[in-house]
């Protein structure tokens, strides 16, 4: 995801979730269903390694954003 947000609540993270959501499977959910209908197996496998890659990368994003906003011990 791009625009940062400021997560201050358990209302704040689902409403980021719900975008982080939308946003890859509007990008990655049809790449691996356009593979499903059209595709070989390896660009299936390929679409599918794709989507688990960007769910893999919002939610390091994320828990790298909760590192740099957590206090020094």
């Amino acid at each position: 995801m791009d625009e940062t947000m400021e997560i201050g609540g358990r209302g704040d993270f689902g409403l980021w979730a719900i975008e982080a959501a939308k946003q890859i499977v509007g990008e990655q959910g049809f790449e691996l269903a356009r593979a499903a209908r059209d595709g070989s197996d390896e660009d299936l496998r390929s679409a599918g390694n794709a989507l688990g890659q960007a769910i893999t990368n919002v939610l390091l994003e994320l828990y790298d954003g909760l590192l740099d906003g957590a206090p020094e011990a």
